[in-house]
């Protein structure tokens, strides 16, 4: 991640493979990801969407990127998502951060019903998703933040998260980069 500590994301390139119609393995697209969202409360926070489908099991025939779902931290109904999060210090923003900073993103995020923010809350960017969640630290340290507990996290630590309420909080100087896995959970009984 080079010399400096908040530097912009860098850049991914993502390679899709898949079958033809016919049946053989080809690439479909290499090249750098474009969807990328940022915050800006949050100077040099990234959530790049690497790929996203809207069902499961997904389809791995006649490849087609969905090009109109809007960018956001959790999967379509009955899909997943795949992204390359970065985030920054929390000492570089959290004492200027406020309830509309807050509100923006997950607006932004068209997450507006998984924000569970509150002034007393553990950290301002506390959400609960319905999800269940692989990440991979691909660098640096990060805290998980849940209700009753935190976890601390280094580089190649993995978690898996099967919903409920939680934040990221990089207590670090440096930026942490995580690889998360996300798809859609149920809470109902089967």
């Amino acid at each position: 991640m080079g010399t400096n500590n908040l530097m912009s994301p860098r850049s991914m390139r993502r390679i899709v493979i898949g079958n033809n119609s016919l049946g053989e393995i080809e690439v479909f697209s290499d090249g750098e990801t474009k969807d990328i969202k940022y915050d800006p409360a949050r100077p040099g926070y990234a959530s790049n969407r690497i790929w996203v489908t809207e069902e499961t099991p997904a389809k791995v025939v006649d490849i087609k990127e969905i090009p109109d779902i809007p960018h956001s931290i959790i999967p379509p109904k009955n899909g997943s998502l795949c992204r390359f999060l970065t985030i920054p210090p929390d000492s570089s923003f959290i004492e200027k951060i406020n309830e509309k900073n807050i509100n923006n993103y997950f607006r932004e995020m068209n997450l507006e019903h998984v924000s569970t923010y509150h002034k007393n809350a553990l950290h301002p960017y506390m959400q609960k998703t319905d999800t269940l969640d692989y990440i991979y630290v691909m660098s640096g340290n990060v805290s998980l933040i849940l209700d009753e507990d935190t976890v601390d996290l280094a580089t190649g630590d993995t978690v898996v998260i099967l919903g409920g309420n939680h934040a990221w909080s990089n207590k670090s100087k440096n930026m942490c980069e995580l690889f998360i896995s996300s798809h859609d959970g149920s809470k109902q009984l089967f």
